[in-house]
């Protein structure tokens, strides 16, 4: 049997990480774990099982009932791609309300529900084969991944793609403004106390400023091809 590999892709805000991570998974037929959805997830608990009022995470109901909330993925072959259910519910639709996205940043936040996503995201890579994406993933949710790739980009290039991504979307935005917040969040994601955004030193850095997505996965299936000739 093939040896199967655990796959982790940190990185700055706005690199393309999770499209990367996607089409890795859909080229492997891996799991791809999406952390902010399981992050979700658990906002969509806390909503329904009221611990969020007025925005204020009410701490002790969700961290006592924080081992009832079970998240996996689960693969729909009809859209081609895996989605998320809790405690064996399909909740891909819900999790992705103005509801849950109003809360998910506080939720997400505590120190135990991120133990718990963490505890849980191990626990979906026991049997390997998983491509998961983030910002601590090869230096805290899989230290001893197989290959670790660190995602980043020039400033500017990362602003625009954001800026281009909303634009699209019907939004009104500014490009400094949009780029002061890519600086930003750069600044808190290396600073925070909890899990802070550093680069494994066993992780290869792929600068795709001027890459397209074909030219990435070019470039990664190399790096899978020569990690399971090692196996």
């Amino acid at each position: 049997m093939k040896k199967k590999l655990i796959i982790a892709i940190d990185g700055y805000s706005s690199c393309g990480k999770s499209s990367f991570a996607k089409a890795i998974a859909r080229l492997l037929n891996y799991i791809y774990i999406d952390s902010g959805a399981m992050y979700r997830a658990v906002t969509l608990y806390c909503l329904r099982r009221g611990f969020i009022e007025d925005g204020v995470p009410d701490l002790n109901g969700i961290v006592n009932e924080l081992n009832d909330m079970h998240i996996e993925f689960v693969y729909n072959p009809d859209k081609d791609e895996h989605e998320t259910f809790l405690n064996s519910a399909n909740v891909e639709k819900e999790i992705r309300s103005l509801e849950v996205s109003d809360h998910v940043s506080n939720i997400s936040k505590i120190p135990e529900v991120r133990h718990r996503m963490v505890e849980l995201q191990r626990q979906i890579g026991v049997l390997k084969g998983v491509v998961m994406d983030g910002r601590d993933i090869g230096t805290v949710v899989f230290p001893d991944a197989d290959l670790k790739i660190f995602m980043t980009a020039s400033v500017d290039i990362r602003a625009k793609r954001r800026y281009d991504e909303l634009i699209n979307k019907g939004m009104n935005v500014d490009f400094d403004e949009v780029r002061r917040n890519i600086v930003a969040r750069d600044i808190t994601d290396e600073n925070r106390d909890i899990s802070p955004l550093r680069r494994a030193d066993d992780a290869v850095v792929l600068d795709n400023s001027r890459m397209t997505i074909e030219e990435q996965m070019v470039w990664v299936h190399k790096l899978i091809e020569d990690k399971l000739n090692d196996c």
